[in-house]
């Protein structure tokens, strides 16, 4: 069972946060404070340390650095997001705005918990994960899962397996190819990339495989094909669920037997060739349904790598940022250009669901449109905010929520949520408050809070005048 260590100094978040976790089959202790949590507790006893930013005393990133290896998850609130981005810049694994719901958190401990289970895993000594945490290839990030990555590419790339690389689109599974053939013994020959899915149909087998002068209507010449072009180096196939069936089988013969017949020939040539694949696409379910070939599955599935979408890298994120924009600045001969808070906020709570290459676009985007000596503004990303894991308008204080509106000071109902606690406060204060104290209250903006009066259809009230 995974150990939690909670550090948050309401008593009734902390209350409410254990008995979440504890219903999720965690075990939990708390403290009230740093120094409470540093003369309690031994910090390398604990899977995860959950720890409010503000806290009497010491700040919650104090305990990044105290808590050495044990990853810590910091909750703020909106109006802390500076202070959120410098605690991912000094090392807390995430951040989680405040108020959350409950799935929203278990979601954030399970992730954090599970790299660090692989991470840990994967590490084996002292030379294995030094050897783990070195980039190759060109591809930044020192998270859990990259170093898993990048430790699994110098196990593999020095042997003449056949490789096949999962990840969902815009990952940099080309990149992970590049790395392999670079750490390999072939590194002198050529890289061969090839991606399936831009190649027509029809096309596709003369491309890989060659053809004879007069083989079909076309051919007006002999003509090798991208295998014996890759001979005695590496040939990446991307997107390799794409592959028609025939083309599938004269790839299976290169594998089994080394061997490439151009289409019209009648004689064979011999090829050395390393095969490393690609796909978003679950190749054993095509498999199944005849819209792959088994024998080449089996063929090809000898090693599996799987590079992680973005929004499992945490603060890869930030990093990769940092880097194109420098890039991107230099290309276009800008000065070198920050981000505000809230586009900093905007990207690293945004899914992401083209990945790397979404990311590149969205700063390339951003620099292009930014005026010199600016910085680089959420706007300029247009980033789609429906995939925003954190609703900025969720942002508030839930200390002061729970504080005025729990039934019992001390002991919070489970089944009230801190939106629960929002709109009954907001709906018990409102005739005896201003905007202004409510706000104040709630720990949120005017803007914020009329917002969510909004999005709850919790009517403003109106003054009466005499």
């Amino acid at each position: 069972m995974s150990k939690i260590l909670i550090v948050e100094d309401e008593v009734i978040i902390r209350t409410a946060l254990r008995k979440l976790l504890e219903r999720n089959k965690y075990q939990v202790a708390e403290a009230g404070s740093v120094k409470e949590a540093t003369t309690k507790y031994i910090f390398s006893d604990y899977n995860l340390i959950v720890s409010d930013l503000r806290l009497p005393g010491a700040p919650g990133t104090d305990l990044i650095k105290l808590a050495g290896d044990v990853p810590v998850l910091i909750m703020t609130s909106y109006a802390s997001l500076r202070s959120a981005v410098d605690s991912m810049r000094l090392g807390a694994v995430d951040y989680i705005a405040k108020p959350f719901n409950h799935e929203e958190m278990i979601t954030a401990v399970k992730r954090v918990i599970g790299k660090a289970n692989r991470a840990a895993l994967t590490s084996g000594n002292a030379s294995a994960s030094k050897s783990n945490s070195q980039a190759v290839g060109g591809m930044i990030g020192a998270s859990p899962v990259m170093k898993d990555l990048y430790g699994r590419i110098h196990k593999v790339a020095p042997t003449a397996a056949t490789v096949l690389i999962h990840g969902e689109t815009g990952t940099g599974k080309e990149l992970v190819a590049r790395a392999i053939h670079t750490e390999s013994k072939r590194n002198g020959k050529p890289l061969i990339s090839v991606n399936c899915a831009a190649i027509p149909e029809t096309l596709i087998e003369s491309e890989l495989f060659g053809h004879e002068k007069g083989a079909f209507t076309g051919a007006a010449t002999q003509r090798d094909g991208l295998v014996a072009a890759a001979d005695g180096g590496t040939l990446f196939l991307d997107e390799i669920g794409e592959l028609p069936l025939e083309a599938q089988a004269r790839l299976l013969r290169v594998l089994q037997e080394g061997e490439v017949r151009p289409i019209g020939s009648i004689e064979s040539r011999k090829v050395d060739v390393r095969l490393v694949a690609a796909t978003h696409r679950d190749l054993r379910k095509l498999a199944s349904e005849g819209k792959f070939r088994e024998d080449l599955y089996f063929r090809i599935n000898v090693i599996q790598l799987t590079v992680p979408p973005l929004r499992d890298r945490g603060k890869d994120i930030m990093s990769l940022t940092e880097v194109l924009s420098a890039r991107y600045s230099e290309q276009f001969n800008r000065t070198p250009m920050k981000l505000s808070p809230e586009a900093i906020q905007a990207i690293t709570t945004y899914t992401w669901p083209g990945n790397v290459r979404e990311l590149e676009n969205a700063i390339q985007r951003a620099v292009i449109l930014c005026e010199d000596g600016r910085e680089l503004t959420h706007d300029l990303l247009d980033i789609d905010l429906d995939l925003v894991k954190v609703d900025d308008e969720l942002a508030g204080n839930p200390s002061a929520q729970a504080a005025k509106l729990s039934p019992d000071a001390n002991e919070p109902a489970e089944d009230l949520s801190l939106e629960d606690y929002f709109q009954r406060f907001v709906l018990e204060h409102q005739d005896t408050m201003s905007e202004t104290e409510l706000a104040r209250k709630l720990g949120v903006s005017r803007k914020c809070l009329w917002e969510r009066r909004q999005r709850l259809g919790i009517p403003r009230k109106k003054s009466t005048t005499k």
